[in-house]
């Protein structure tokens, strides 16, 4: 059992941890969640013994052993696999004393230890650990240094998922991992025979393998059993019902208050009113946890939509090297309002497949046709290192649009969701999130008819990728998304393709196959039965149609967004003629008054209009697709 007491500890003259206080129970596999910045990695460092409390104390079982990630990756001459089979010190010590132990009884105590560490399957489990993140029975036997530091870093966590600690700390497991082997690592925490401490922002990881969360807010642990999706129902309606007992309250202190101030003159009600008096005194205030508020992220549609296809590949081969392609066959096309999710192990080419789109790479065969005057914008975490460091947010924005006035920059720095107190701080001192916030902003300046997104999230936390998820739905033009956080993909992405193999196809099944696919291997059963229910058709048959008739109602998917975007350029009328409606001067002109009023009226009788029409056009696509845009 972890027990953590009256902790309090400051950082730099900030408080992180006031009087907190939680219990972690043996065997629970517990996500620690909260706000980047609020002090979650400190509370490991604080468990571990890197860093000491002010007050308080943390205090685990004695004998227990302790197992984190290290904080450097190996970078040695040895090899991946003993790399991590030399993680466990004890049975290296033990098979060297061996080699050279004399007293019979010495070595029998030897063997029987081996034996109780199940040393002699070591290098077997080790190789299973190191294949489930991503490394096959090659990569297993080359030396850590000819890794770079990302897969050196699943070697490190592969290090400490080998020894098997009975406390295993996990920091951000997920930000070196491909989708692949986070769904590996998943269903390893969910197997894992003791207790796991997990921060984490991936809220499919926290649903499927956590069974306790701990909430670090306003420098308090708040403790609560179940999954992500139960603390946050849990915490909405603690704080639900602190809204209803603080108004309650109030209204009883107003109802005491105004009884004492009638009647505390009056000898016949002083004594009553000099006891309500006492009362309100004694009376403590409910204090209600207040969210702080998470900036949007808004991404500018394009001006003019693309006419679809807006790419098209016939036969296309793409590689750095000549008479080495990375990716052959490519024969795809994506329309204007595609959301697609790419999918494959890291190393299969979809990073090389992302360079192909944006024209960053060129094919060496076949063709790759783009729609005229296609924009296209990128993403990927190692632009976030080409930010200068002593440049603020405004400053990038203003080399970037040197021409416009200074209130239109710092609007277009406000809808990236940095505020007023972040957008002239440099870069260098951002946090991460605020990094990519600026990264994504910029790449998407010149309101892009595709958007690239490779690995977007590693350093947002969930509640900034609950607004990127919202800023991607409300984008008009094409995704590609490259992600290991599944929430984000399933909740954005309507198609699927899959990298591997040297090409990229699209994949009939869905998220919860594709996991199926990876933990277990491709389904027994025949392609033709996939899916078949009682239209006799199966789920890839049924998904061809659905695409048909996606591409026969394009016209009328067209006719929807035009109407939205008049139902948005109107609804931004009415607001501004509420605005001068509002002004002393124009309530001084009763003509204006009547003008505005009569234009008001107009304006909303036509957007009564666009609206049924927009239900009629959308009820048309839904039953001809089974999409439900309504729910969008």
């Amino acid at each position: 059992m972890l027990q953590i007491n009256n902790l309090t500890f400051r950082m730099m003259g900030r408080p992180l941890f006031e009087d907190a206080t939680a219990t972690i129970p043996t065997g629970s596999k517990c996500g620690l969640v909260g706000r980047n910045g609020t002090g979650k990695t400190t509370l490991f460092k604080l468990i571990n013994g890197s860093l000491s409390p002010e007050s308080g104390e943390i205090s685990l079982q004695q004998g227990l052993r302790l197992g984190q990630v290290a904080q450097e990756a190996p970078g040695t001459d040895a090899t991946l696999l003993e790399t991590v089979l030399a993680a466990d010190t004890e049975r290296t010590a033990l098979l060297e004393e061996a080699e050279t132990a004399t007293d019979p009884n010495r070595i029998s105590e030897i063997h029987i230890r081996l034996a109780d560490i199940d040393a002699h399957s070591a290098e077997a489990r080790a190789g299973a650990i190191l294949h489930g993140l991503g490394f096959d029975a090659e990569a297993q036997q080359r030396p850590c240094s000819s890794f770079s530091g990302g897969w050196r870093m699943r070697v490190a966590l592969a290090a400490v998922l080998f020894l098997e600690p009975d406390y295993l700390l996990l920091d951000e497991p997920t930000n070196y991992l491909d989708l692949e082997g986070t769904l590996w690592l998943e269903n390893y925490i969910q197997k894992y025979p003791h207790t796991v401490f997990i921060i984490s922002h991936d809220r499919d990881l926290l649903n499927s393998a956590a069974t306790s969360i701990l909430h670090l807010e306003h420098k308090k642990l708040t403790f609560y059993r179940g999954n992500y999706d139960s603390f946050a129902r849990t915490r909405a309606e603690r704080i639900s019902q602190q809204i209803k007992a603080k108004e309650k309250q109030d209204a009883k202190k107003k109802h005491m208050e105004a009884f004492v101030e009638r009647f505390r003159a009056k000898a016949s009600k002083a004594k009553q009113a000099q006891s309500r008096l006492k009362a309100l005194e004694k009376m403590s205030d409910i204090s209600i946890m207040v969210d702080e508020s998470v900036k949007p992220i808004v991404f500018p549609s394009p001006e003019k939509e693309a006419a679809s296809p807006i790419v098209t590949m016939d036969s296309a081969r793409v590689g750095y090297e000549p008479d080495k392609p990375i990716l052959t066959h490519l024969n795809l096309r994506i329309d204007a309002d595609d959301r697609i999710a790419l999918l494959g192990a890291n190393g299969n080419g979809k990073s090389t497949f992302a360079k192909l789109l944006s024209d960053r790479l060129k094919v060496q065969e076949g063709n790759i046709v783009r729609a005229d005057k296609l924009r296209v914008a990128m993403f990927a975490q190692h632009q976030m290192d080409d930010l200068h460091a002593d440049w603020t947010a405004y400053e990038h924005l203003r080399a970037a649009l040197p021409d416009e006035p200074e209130s239109r920059v710092r609007a277009r720095v406000a809808a990236m969701g940095l505020g007023t107190d972040k957008m002239d701080t440099k870069a260098a001192q951002l946090s991460g999130g605020e990094r990519a916030r600026l990264t994504l902003g910029l790449a998407t300046l010149d309101k892009p008819h595709l958007l690239i997104l490779d690995e977007p999230t590693n350093h947002l936390d969930i509640d900034s990728r609950a607004a990127l998820i919202e800023a991607l739905n409300g984008y008009s033009g094409a995704v590609m998304l490259i992600s290991h956080d599944r929430h984000l993909l399933e909740a954005t992405a309507e198609r699927l393709w899959i990298v591997g193999e040297g090409t990229v196809k699209p994949y009939e099944g869905d998220m919860d196959e594709y996991r199926t696919l990876i933990l277990k291997g491709p389904s027994k059963k025949s392609a033709d039965d996939d899916g078949k229910k009682g239209d006799g058709l199966s789920g890839k048959e049924r998904r061809k149609l659905a695409a048909q008739a996606r591409q026969k109602m394009a016209p009328v998917k067209k006719k929807i967004n035009q109407i939205e975007s008049l139902m948005a350029k109107a609804n931004k009328e009415i607001q501004a003629i509420d605005e001068s409606l509002g002004t002393q001067a124009v309530l001084d002109d009763t003509a204006k008054v009547s003008d505005l009023t009569i234009k008001r009226g107009r304006t909303e009788k036509q957007i009564a209009d666009w609206e049924a029409e927009w239900f009629d056009l959308c009820t048309q696509y839904e039953e001809a697709t089974g999409t439900n845009l309504m729910e969008d």
